[in-house]
């Protein structure tokens, strides 16, 4: 599902869809709406989101958006995105900042992999099995920094954050896949 859902409306003008693009956020807004939140606050740092106020540091146009690229309007609104997207998209963030985009990420990422008509560059792909494989490998393996047959329960924790750094690995090879589809160089 790369388009907004269809009884839903954008929140900044109330009306159905124009251009929806989709925020990391995971919240959707008309292309310009979201360019016009943009300007009424400083041209200098990233919006925030008008649902959640998080700093919106990544718009994805949806697939409908895309197809309409040829109507001056939306070529208009689509360039518009992809500035905002070069000048923000590849800002550092914060670790709070990336948990919260964690699950966004994963999702297109998933979206990604399933979508027969999309093909991922054989680098990025050989980075996502490598990653999925190691995750799999250190889980299975009896081998731990801390052993749950010593430590209980706590033993857990390291393979907690084992799989957490190679989730939030994943999820930055989603977002770079997006930045440079949509606005990176």
């Amino acid at each position: 599902m790369d388009d907004p859902p269809g009884s839903d409306m954008c929140s900044v003008c109330h009306g159905n869809f124009d251009t929806p693009c989709q925020a990391n956020c995971s919240h959707w807004f008309c292309g310009n709406c979201i360019m016009l939140v943009w300007h009424h606050g400083s041209a200098l740092q990233p919006c925030k989101c008008p649902l959640c106020r998080r700093y919106i540091t990544l718009l994805v146009p949806s697939e409908a958006s895309l197809r309409q690229a040829d109507r001056p309007e939306v070529a208009e609104i689509l360039g518009r995105v992809e500035r905002y997207n070069r000048y923000f998209g590849d800002h550092p963030r914060s670790l709070i900042q990336r948990g919260q985009d964690l699950p966004f990420f994963l999702r297109r990422l998933l979206r990604e992999l399933i979508d027969p008509n999309r093909s991922l560059p054989p680098r990025r792909m050989a980075q996502i099995c490598f990653a999925m494989i190691l995750l799999a490998i250190y889980l299975v393996s009896p081998v731990d920094l801390i052993p749950e047959a010593i430590f209980g329960l706590l033993g857990y924790v390291d393979d907690f954050f084992v799989a957490l750094v190679i989730l939030f690995n994943l999820a930055a090879i989603s977002r770079s896949i997006l930045y440079h589809r949509h606005g990176g160089s």
